[in-house]
Parts: C-alpha cells; sequence; structure tokens
C-alpha cells in the first residue's frame, strides 16, 4: 500500500544543526513530509553519533558508528557531508541552499558569519528563505556569546529549583527537556514562518534559544511566582496546588494518585474505607488539603501500603478517579497502550542487526497525512553522491575529486 504524500512533501531543509535541540525540530519535519539534508563535517559528522554506548549493532555483529542518541533525533533525513569551511564547500552549501526552503542551525551568534552562510549573507541572495537559529541564549543580550547546554539552561532556567526533594539537591529532568522543547518550538516557528512566506513572498530569521525556551515552559509555577511573587519549594513528586496528587508506595511498587477535585477525592476515601477523611474540615477541599498536606499523606500512606498497585489502579478506575503505575522503560513499550498507539516502529536498514533500527514513533496523528517513517537515521555522508547529482547536477567524477580535495565526504 502506498503512503500518503506528507502534509510537507515537497518542502526541503538545509539542516546544518547538530546535537538535539536542531536535529530534533527537522526529524519533526522530516516525518511530516520534508526533505531534511542533514549538512555535517566529512570526518567527525554529528557529535552524537559517538554518544554512546550502546551503538547500532552491524550485521556483522559490531558496534556501528552510531549511537542510540543520534538515532533518537536523525530518522527520514540524507546526510550530505561539506567541509564549509572551506571556499570550495561554502559555494556547495550555497548552491544547494537555493534549492531550500528552510535553514535550521545551531552555531554560536555569529559562527556562520566568516563562512558567509549567516543570515545577513543570505537573506539578500535568497529573499524567500526561512532561517532558524538555535542557541543557548539567543541573538541579543548579555550571555549572546556564551555557549549554551540543556543542563545548563535547566539550572539557569528555574527548572531544577522545582525538580527534587524537599532536602535534596536540585534534579535536572531526566532527559533533556529543554533540547527537546526547544526543537518543538522550532518546528512551529518554522511552519509560521513558512505561512507567512506563503501570504507575503518572504522569508524571515527565527531567534530561538534555550534559555527562552526553558523559562517559557515554567508554565505554571512561573505565573504563579509573577502572580504571587513567592518563590515556589521543591516538592519531590507532590502538586504545588493539589491535594493528594503524588506517589505513593503500595504493597508490591509504587502507583501515582491525581486527585484532581472533591469529588474524587470522596471516591478515593470510598474504595480505600476510609470514609471519615472525606468528613473531615481539613480534608474537606482542595485548599483545606493544601494546607493539611502533611496529615493527610500521614494518614494515606499506611492505607497505600494494604494493596497492589494493580488492584489500586482497577478499582480506582471503576470510580474515576486517576491513577497510574510508575513504569520502567521496558513495562513502557509492553504496554498495551503504547502498543495500540504505534509508538514504537522498525525502520528497515540492511546493515544493522535483524535488518531494522528500532525507534521511537512521532505523537503526531493526522487522518490525512500522518507521519511516515521513510528512511532510518542515515549513516556519515551516505546521501552525498545522490544529492549533489540530484539537485546540482554533478558528474560522478567532480563529485570524487571534491572527496579527493577533502571538500566532501562520501559514504560506501
Amino acid at each position: 500500500m502506498t503512503q500518503p504524500a506528507g502534509a510537507l512533501a515537497g518542502l526541503r531543509v538545509f539542516d546544518l544543526s547538530r546535537i538535539l535541540a536542531g536535529p530534533s525540530a527537522t526529524q519533526v519535519l522530516g516525518d511530516l513530509g520534508a526533505e531534511v539534508i542533514k549538512i555535517e563535517r566529512p570526518l567527525e559528522g554529528d557529535d552524537t553519533r559517538r554518544w554512546g554506548p550502546p551503538f547500532l549493532q552491524g550485521s556483522d555483529g559490531q558496534p556501528m558508528a552510531e549511537s542510540a542518541y543520534y538515532a533518537a533525533a536523525n530518522r527520514n533525513k540524507r546526510s550530505v557531508a561539506i567541509d564549509i569551511a572551506s571556499a570550495e564547500g561554502q559555494a556547495l552549501a550555497l548552491e544547494l541552499i537555493a534549492h531550500c526552503d528552510v535553514l535550521v542551525e545551531n552555531f554560536k551568534v555569529g559562527g556562520l558569519k566568516r563562512y558567509g552562510l549567516d543570515y545577513p549573507s543570505l537573506r539578500v541572495r535568497f529573499p524567500r528563505l526561512v532561517y532558524c537559529s538555535i542557541t543557548g541564549y539567543g541573538q541579543t543580550g548579555p550571555y549572546a556569546a556564551r555557549a549554551g547546554y540543556d543542563y545548563l539552561a535547566q539550572g539557569q532556567g528555574g527548572i531544577m529549583s522545582l525538580t527534587g526533594e524537599p532536602d535534596g539537591q536540585p534534579m535536572k529532568v531526566g532527559v533533556a527537556v529543554a533540547d527537546l522543547m526547544c526543537g518543538m518550538y522550532a518546528a512551529t516557528a518554522i511552519l509560521a514562518a513558512l505561512r507567512h512566506r506563503d501570504r507575503k513572498g518572504e522569508g524571515q530569521q527565527i531567534d530561538l534559544s534555550l534559555f527562552d525556551t526553558q523559562i517559557a515552559w515554567l508554565a505554571n509555577q512561573g505565573s504563579s511566582y509573577l502572580v504571587s511573587g513567592e518563590v515556589p519549594p521543591r516538592l519531590g513528586n507532590e502538586h504545588p496546588s493539589i491535594v493528594p496528587y503524588r506517589v505513593f508506595a503500595t504493597a508490591d511498587g509504587f502507583i501515582i494518585l491525581a486527585v484532581g477535585n472533591d469529588a474524587q477525592f470522596r471516591k478515593w476515601c470510598a474504595v480505600a474505607g476510609a470514609t471519615e477523611l472525606a468528613q473531615d474540615p481539613r480534608f474537606v477541599t482542595n485548599p483545606a488539603r493544601v494546607a493539611h498536606r502533611q496529615e493527610l499523606h500521614a494518614l494515606m500512606e499506611p492505607l497505600m501500603r494494604e494493596r497492589q498497585t494493580e488492584a489500586w489502579i482497577a478499582e480506582l478506575e471503576q470510580v474515576g478517579v486517576p491513577s497510574g503505575p510508575v513504569n520502567t522503560l521496558d513495562r513502557v513499550f509492553a504496554d498495551p497502550q503504547v502498543e495500540a498507539r504505534g509508538m514504537r516502529v522498525a525502520i528497515p536498514q540492511g546493515n544493522v542487526a535483524g535488518g531494522v533500527v528500532p525507534v521511537i514513533a512521532s505523537p503526531i496523528k493526522m487522518s490525512a497525512t500522518p507521519p511516515a517513517y521513510r528512511c532510518p537515521p542515515p549513516t556519515l555522508g551516505q546521501d552525498t553522491r545522490a544529492v549533489l547529482q540530484e539537485l546540482l547536477g554533478l558528474e560522478a567524477s567532480v563529485i570524487e575529486g571534491l572527496r579527493a580535495r577533502g571538500v566532501v565526504g562520501v559514504s560506501d
């Protein structure tokens, strides 16, 4: 069965980004049908290729040069290895950009100017180009020249002050959420800029930073500070304004109990055989429960330990009280809901063990133009020949000469 053309079919992206924020943005575009040309250094490629173990395993049983980290953000792309530090490489880059709608880069502020690939240099020649710059701190401000990393953004941007146990260290989130959220904002901004270009015929530069992104997704906690002027404390797994809303130990593990209103609290009390708590003035309303959270939790904890996690979930589901397990990743990917939603995908690739690369699927579900998994994360330079021939019409001998001079890298 032929897959429908993606929503972004016909869009071409010149991807100068590496690591995670930029590549996650361009992977979203690629999943939705855009052709993403990933530009990499001929010898080193994207740094994350080496961020392992684990690495993909080759059909010969040996580790490949592609890490699991790299595989997480680089499917649906074509790898073209070009040395943009060389004059010939810069010329090739300009020729390829002429065939592209979008450019994504995450160099330091001003870092591409020396190559003639910065936005002021390109906007005159390519006025319709949508140019997305991703940096640590943005193109302006006193920190603009600083290098940016997810960990630093989480710390400086406040989320670590909200994460962790009250008496423990500030804690980062277990994945690079500032990078990933920045990638999501980037993909959204790119689509908005393309919409503007379609109406007005002009491109523009998008200025996104990890730091700004981290500030933006402080969400209700940031808003609470702006309204009250009070610095929120770390609450571990508890919620600042809803109680009970936390992890509880059970007879065989842990459960998340997410009581969102007073009616749900009364239902939990009935299931737990503790109806007296629903009548206690300290716990009748959510504001009262927030004020007396420690007393309530002390009464709930021994009750929650009386039953196993699955028993609690089954009983609470019957009465409409939200709850769920704390799954390890093996349980996540074995979950029937995850399987039903197709959140694990195997992309065919002949030179890896088992003949497929396992990836986490896009969460986007679309009835007419769903995401597609056209190709696995590319090996370094695997598409150099094809792209230079297709877009620039270069003969094989010319490409071989560029390769011999180190201007391009070609995977065999």
